[in-house]
């Protein structure tokens, strides 16, 4: 499919789209997932729950934030991929950080969870037939196709990532 066209995705889909370069979506998640996971061995234990204001989610919330979320958009993916046409709720970040009371486990869990989780992903994305990548639906209101949600997965961990790297590392 490629990089996604503007009526692939709403609007505020391409501020983490448009954080990926290359038409091979698959390649990208491989990178990060190496890349990510080497990034996310370096921070221990201790730095994990640090949080770079009073308000702000700490390292280990980040990392459950975008393991949660990369559920997510795979399953809209699979969803949508699969023939599925009803639509999907939204998806609240901050029910589901709270909920998912991610400075209660290891640091070294929420990293292997991350890794799981890509390779996961991958495994879809790699067997996906080529007619599905085309197909859409609507999620959280707004049409998006399967070919956007893959690099949205790859954008939101590559926006997340890089407030990690400025604001917290």
């Amino acid at each position: 499919m490629g990089f996604p066209k503007p009526d692939e995705a709403a609007p505020h889909y391409f501020s983490y789209i448009n954080r990926i370069s290359g038409d091979n979506i698959v390649e990208v998640l491989e990178s990060q997932l190496r890349d990510v996971a080497s990034l996310l061995s370096g921070v221990s234990e201790e730095k994990s729950l640090h949080r770079y204001a009073p308000e702000k989610w700490s390292i280990r919330q980040v990392l459950s934030h975008v393991n949660d979320t990369e559920r997510v958009f795979a399953f809209r993916a699979l969803w949508f991929g699969r023939g599925f046409s009803d639509p999907l709720p939204s998806f609240d970040q901050n029910v589901s950080a709270t909920a998912a009371r991610a400075n209660e486990y290891s640091w070294g869990d929420r990293v292997r969870e991350f890794q799981k989780i890509r390779e996961a992903t991958l495994a879809f994305f790699r067997n996906l037939p080529d007619a599905a990548w085309a197909r859409s639906g609507f999620a959280s209101g707004n049409s998006v196709t399967v070919n956007a949600l893959s690099y949205t997965i790859a954008g939101h961990v590559a926006h997340h990532i890089a407030i990690l790297q400025q604001r917290y590392l």
